[in-house]
C-alpha cells in the first residue's frame, strides 16, 4: 500500500515517497561551458578531463511507517582505480560482492547544510540497480536522517522544499 501525505506548501495530496535526483555532478558545472562537450557523461557515469571520476547512486532515507525509502539521486567521486573497476562491473548481473568504494559526495542538497564533500561508501547492487550511497556517520543532518529515518511529515517538508523551491 502506497503512503499518502499532504504537501506542506500547497496542501496537495501526494501518493508515494518521492525521489529527487541530479542529472550531473556539481563538478560538471565547474567546467567552463565551452569545454563541457569534452566531458564524458551518461546517466550514471561522468569523467572530467580524465582526472575526476563520478558515479550516480542513491542516498536512501528510511521513512518511518513505510517500506519505501525517500531517495536522493546524487553523485559521488571515486578514485580512478575504483571507477575503472566499477565501470567493468556494470556488465555483470551479480556484482554486489564487490566494493564498497570510498567516495566524496559531489552534490549540494539545498535543504541541508552544505553536503558537498561528505564522506561516503558506494555499495554496488545487482541487476542494474543504482548503487546505494552510505554516508559516514556524523552529526550532519543528512547522515542523521539516513541512520534514524524520517517521519512522513518530514517527507512532506522535503517535497515542498524541492518541488516548490520553498
Amino acid at each position: 500500500m502506497s503512503v499518502k501525505y499532504k504537501c506542506s506548501c500547497c496542501d496537495e495530496i501526494i501518493e508515494g515517497i518521492p525521489t529527487f535526483a541530479w542529472q550531473k555532478p556539481l563538478a560538471y558545472f565547474e567546467v567552463p561551458q565551452e569545454e563541457r562537450e569534452k566531458i564524458f557523461l551518461t546517466e550514471d557515469l561522468c569523467v572530467i578531463e580524465d582526472k575526476w571520476f563520478f558515479v550516480r547512486g542513491c542516498i536512501e532515507i528510511p521513512v518511518i511507517g513505510s517500506e519505501e525509502p525517500f531517495i536522493w539521486g546524487v553523485w559521488v567521486s571515486l578514485s580512478e582505480a575504483n571507477f575503472m573497476e566499477f565501470q567493468k562491473l556494470l556488465e555483470m548481473k551479480e556484482r554486489e560482492n564487490f566494493g564498497p568504494y570510498f567516495g566524496w559526495l559531489n552534490a549540494s542538497i539545498p535543504v541541508y547544510p552544505e553536503t558537498e564533500n561528505l564522506k561516503t561508501m558506494l555499495h554496488i547492487r545487482n541487476n542494474g540497480i543504482r548503487p546505494f550511497i552510505e554516508l559516514e556517520e556524523t552529526d550532519h543532518p543528512l547522515s542523521i536522517e539516513q541512520k534514524n529515518g524520517i517521519s512522513i511529515e518530514r517527507v512532506s517538508e522535503l517535497y515542498a522544499a524541492i518541488a516548490h523551491r520553498k
